[in-house]
């Protein structure tokens, strides 16, 4: 695939950045981690090791003893890069937070992007984050502003906005409104994002020609689109199937990488002949990217489209309103209906599988969590606090009982590795590591440079680190109390700070770095 071009390249410059780094510190490391299991998914190790850390960077990569101003004991512990989350929508303090406990170093708000570029960015740095943050440029918040004169001020969680307003998700456009719609976002793709996230299943009925448009543009300035596909559902016209086949067509004949966001959700119960196409095409040379998440419920906002019309229900699978919680509890028709037209920005939980229940719903379940080269991601949302219904914002910690969300948000990666590396065995532990730290580096190193030295532990890598106990590396997150941090997650280490020490947060550590484009 087109996304793992640049192997070599990134081998040679870590390499060249060592033989720099490591004569100039001659051993006089800020931060030494000692005696632990070094997992590199990339070159294959996996044995104890020493490291040295300076200046943000691992430095040296030992079998011996080195010395070091800060010494941590890994012995017995496993020593990773920090994993990398593609698809993190609470890009909120409190969210970033909790994400760390579940090992991960960057969140990127991809799928869905913000407004504008410049003030998200900033507005994060005066704040300050324990983890690297970005995001891409989201068309529904262009369309919104073209299509209901919306205005946005880059504050993070602020897309949600959108879903009470009547027109960007129901409308077609005119071309000369969709001319504006891309001028919207090349400007955001010229502040420094990070790609076009594009939430066509929220404004399923859009045009495909705004659709194609947007990978035009990706294409021209050499960014990804992460796609939340058009349609949900294995009815045709208008199924999942059809939806992928419009992705994979727009990436053929633009030549622009696309990402498919949540491949789980998106096919649900046509995951097989969807997995068969998109491998199908990706073999064809169509460049083609994954992510999933280990859960069987998905979670977004009560006022979406696909929720809407005479027969939603049968489109998912037959659902019933049942099938969707709020705030823990079960909702019915009455309450469902009410949220919706009162509150559409309501964030809702909606069962789609039942592995635990059903050996064919576990049959494709495993298919999206196990895609080859797939990444996973959390598709984490923001914490809404259920008394207020506003987000859960600034210096807060611990997070009050209140908060909810999606345990996802709390637990994907302990949660992923707890199920099958530990309890199933269907993967290595090294494989895991690799789907939720080098994959997500790969799918977006060819267009953001910073992510040729994330994901890895090499030397001149960036040191984004995670040491962790496997034998007690688990999550805690439920629906009825997703805010659960995961256990056995001993030490985190972002660009070389310590943030999380003995399981404990260092609530004054703010290492994150913001994860952009060059600025044109």
């Amino acid at each position: 695939m087109e996304i793992y071009k640049n192997k070599l390249i990134t081998s040679l410059v870590m390499v060249t950045t060592l033989s720099f780094s490591s004569i100039s510190l001659a051993e006089n490391y800020d931060l030494v981690i000692k005696n632990g299991r070094v997992i590199d998914p990339e070159t294959g190790l996996d044995a104890k090791r020493w490291l040295g850390i300076s200046a943000g960077k691992i430095a040296k990569i030992s079998e011996s003893s080195i010395k070091g101003k800060k010494i941590i004991d890994a012995t017995g512990l496993v020593v990773s890069p920090g994993f990398i989350d593609l698809h993190a929508h609470g890009q909120l303090l409190p969210s970033a937070r909790l994400q760390a406990f579940d090992g991960v170093t960057t969140a990127l708000e991809l799928e869905a992007g913000v407004l504008e570029v410049d003030k998200f960015y900033s507005n994060i740095a005066k704040e300050g984050r324990p983890i690297n943050y970005g995001a891409s440029a989201n068309w529904s918040m262009a369309r919104a502003m073209v299509l209901d004169g919306a205005t946005f001020n880059g504050v993070p969680g602020e897309a949600l906005g959108v879903f009470s307003l009547p027109n960007w998700s129901s409308k077609l456009t005119t071309k000369a409104q969709q001319d504006e719609i891309i001028t919207i976002v090349e400007k955001a793709i010229d502040a420094g994002a990070l790609g076009v996230g594009i939430l066509s299943g929220y404004s399923p009925n859009s045009n495909r020609k705004e659709y194609y448009q947007l990978h035009k543009l990706a294409a021209k300035h050499n960014v990804s689109t992460f796609n939340h596909i058009r349609f949900a559902s294995a009815e045709e016209p208008k199924s999942a199937f059809e939806a992928y086949q419009e992705l994979i067509s727009v990436a053929a004949s633009t030549g622009a990488h696309a990402h498919i966001s949540h491949l789980n959700s998106t096919s649900a119960r046509d995951i097989e002949d969807v997995a068969e196409l998109v491998l199908s095409a990706q073999k064809q040379g169509v460049n083609i990217s994954v992510e999933a998440y280990p859960y069987s419920a998905a979670s977004t906002a009560i006022g979406a489209q696909m929720f809407r019309g005479e027969n939603w229900k049968e489109r998912l699978g037959n659902a019933s309103e049942s099938d969707f919680s709020f705030n823990g509890q079960a909702l019915n028709a009455k309450t469902f209906k009410e949220l919706q037209d009162k509150d559409p920005r309501s964030i809702i939980i909606f069962r789609y599988l039942d592995p635990e229940h059903s050996e064919s719903d576990q049959h494709l379940y495993d298919i999206s969590q196990l895609f080859p080269n797939g990444a996973v991601a959390s598709d984490g949302m923001p914490l809404i606090d259920s008394k207020t219904r506003r987000m859960v914002t600034g210096d807060v910690w611990p997070l009050p009982e209140s908060a909810k969300t999606h345990p996802r948000s709390a637990g994907t990666y302990s949660r992923f590795i707890r199920e099958f590396v530990k309890e199933s065995k269907k993967v290595s532990l090294s494989e895991a590591i690799r789907k939720m730290s080098l994959i997500p580096a790969q799918i977006l190193e060819d267009s953001v440079a910073q992510m040729k030295f994330k994901g890895r532990i090499q030397e001149g890598a960036d040191a984004d680190i995670v040491i962790f106990n496997f034998a007690k590396l688990t999550d805690r997150a439920t629906f009825a109390q997703p805010i659960l941090t995961s256990t056995g997650m001993k030490t985190v280490i972002v660009n070389g700070t310590l943030i999380i020490e003995n399981g404990e947060l260092i609530r004054t550590a703010m290492p994150g770095k913001a994860i952009r484009r060059e600025v044109k």
